[in-house]
């Protein structure tokens, strides 16, 4: 099957006005989508938006020859989505739900709260710390989840005047446990989850040791923004290999 075409925009027709010429509306490929909303989005692939048309959340028309046309009304609704899973950490069960009452893009405008982690950074900046009530308050989470969590060493926290507390990866870490605890999901079983990201971490060390431990410190900043790099990669890897075995599972 021939690939999508990367730079093509097809005009949409349009019903004259007799009194005006409006501007036609154009439509883009998903290609041309991607490139729209890389800026916003850094993650944003083909492979993605193509996952989010199989969850019913998007439903491009196409030309005869197969490719997905996008229209500015396709774009504003894939924008939607994206900032409700960066900004909000919505499931896709609760987006569908969200469009399907009317929730539309100018109600979903970014996020301004410097605290709200939207993108997880490897350089560690001092940020905000927050206490196991402030975490269990923001997140919706038991305490007894955070305890357990702690327990079995997927988040640590910081000892500050014999108070425990959080930073925000970590905080971010127990909103999105909190979401798989409404499946039975516990502390216990995140231990798979915390072996392989310690293995993924041990081999982007390695690849990128030399670089690290440098003296240099351009080369050490360039170091940290590969590994940054390189985690976004894996990150979407081992989703692209998540559905595919989910797939199988569902067939």
């Amino acid at each position: 099957m021939a690939s999508d075409p990367q730079a093509i925009s097809v005009e949409l027709p349009q019903t004259p006005d007799p009194v005006s010429t409006p501007v036609r509306a154009k439509a883009v490929t998903i290609g041309g989508v991607c490139k729209a909303l890389e800026l916003e989005f850094p993650d944003i692939s083909i492979s993605k938006i193509r996952y989010l048309e199989d969850q019913k959340l998007l439903a491009p028309r196409r030309t005869q020859g197969g490719y997905r046309l996008y229209t500015p009304d396709d774009v504003q609704r894939l924008r939607t989505i994206l900032r409700l899973q960066r900004d909000e950490f919505l499931p896709l069960r609760v987006i569908r739900q969200e469009l399907a009452g009317g929730r539309n893009e100018r109600e979903v405008t970014p996020v301004s709260d410097t605290r709200t982690l939207r993108r997880a950074s490897v350089s560690r900046d001092p940020g905000s710390l927050y206490s196991l009530d402030e975490v269990v308050e923001e997140t919706g989470a038991e305490p007894k989840l955070v305890a357990e969590l702690v327990e079995f060493g997927v988040i640590k926290g910081e000892i500050r005047a014999g108070t425990r507390y959080f930073d925000d990866t970590e905080r971010e870490i127990v909103r999105a446990v909190s979401e798989l605890a409404r499946y039975g999901v516990g502390g216990r079983n995140l231990r798979v989850f915390r072996t392989s990201a310690d293995r993924e971490a041990q081999l982007l060390q390695s690849i990128l040791a030399p670089a690290l431990r440098s003296r240099n410190p351009e080369r050490r900043k360039e170091a940290v923004e590969a590994l940054e790099n390189l985690a976004s990669v894996t990150t979407h890897l081992k989703h692209l290999l998540l559905i595919r075995d989910l797939r199988k599972i569902a067939t």
